[in-house]
């Protein structure tokens, strides 16, 4: 597999989405650079990896903070080498009504699923620039690519990060760079966002949603790693993914 002793780092890697690429890269002989704010959890799932023979190491990050990102690439480069794939997962879901003006939370959404992203596609940029080689992998929504009342900010927030990630591939095809791209549309699975809802309304009706058709994050990390173990020739670089049972 073309994923054996790749380098990939990644963001939002404590819990979900980030947690199940890890533990399935990892058996796949990927080396992994984890970053998140939680550092027990890190620990945790780092340990696993290591337990079971894997590669993985962890740096607290806020992908909030360019310096944090920077230091998460030192962090790979000292302990393995230079990055081969980022994997830009970090991201909140605190979706209410526009008219609720929760304009902090609007503010954070603006600060970690957008300019996170671009925080983690400047650290490993110029790497990837001066190699003419690299995968930038995003997690953006189906929020992304259709609007849904309550998801006014957030849905903004990923539909940037989708026209962000097509600019850069096709930049990367113009400039010669070889950088792969591949922009993740999640629908209901089931992971810590929900937490992140603090209007009632909102958190009740996805609750209601989630419990009824969610499916585990695994099946995102499938899709990551069919991505990155394409050939360098190859870039599928748009993925939705829903439940069976999601309308």
């Amino acid at each position: 597999m073309t994923i054996k002793n790749k380098i990939v780092l990644i963001t939002g890697a404590s819990s979900g989405i980030g947690e199940a690429t890890a533990k399935l890269l990892a058996k796949h002989g990927a080396k992994l650079v984890l970053g998140a704010r939680r550092a027990g959890k890190l620990q945790t799932i780092v340990d696993g990896i290591q337990q079971a023979g894997g590669q993985a190491i962890y740096r607290v990050t806020d992908v909030t903070q360019p310096a944090d990102l920077t230091a998460l690439v030192a962090a790979a480069q000292e302990a393995f080498g230079e990055p081969d794939v980022i994997f830009n997962n970090a991201g909140i879901m605190p979706t209410s009504p526009i008219s609720a003006l929760k304009t902090a939370e609007w503010n954070d959404m603006i600060d970690i699923n957008l300019k996170g992203v671009l925080n983690g596609v400047a650290a490993v940029m110029p790497i990837f620039t001066k190699r003419r080689s690299g995968q930038i992998i995003t997690t953006s929504s189906v929020a992304g690519i259709k609007s849904f009342p309550g998801s006014g900010v957030y849905g903004a927030t990923k539909f940037a990060v989708r026209n962000l990630m097509e600019v850069i591939r096709t930049e990367s095809a113009q400039e010669g760079t070889n950088i792969r791209t591949a922009t993740l549309y999640p629908a209901a699975i089931n992971t810590e966002l929900l937490q992140t809802i603090t209007d009632q309304s909102a958190l009740t009706g996805m609750k209601q949603l989630y419990a009824k058709v969610g499916i585990t994050p695994d099946a995102i990390a499938r899709v990551v790693d069919f991505a990155i173990d394409q050939p360098a020739d190859v870039n599928v670089n748009e993925f939705t993914i829903y439940p069976t049972k999601q309308a």
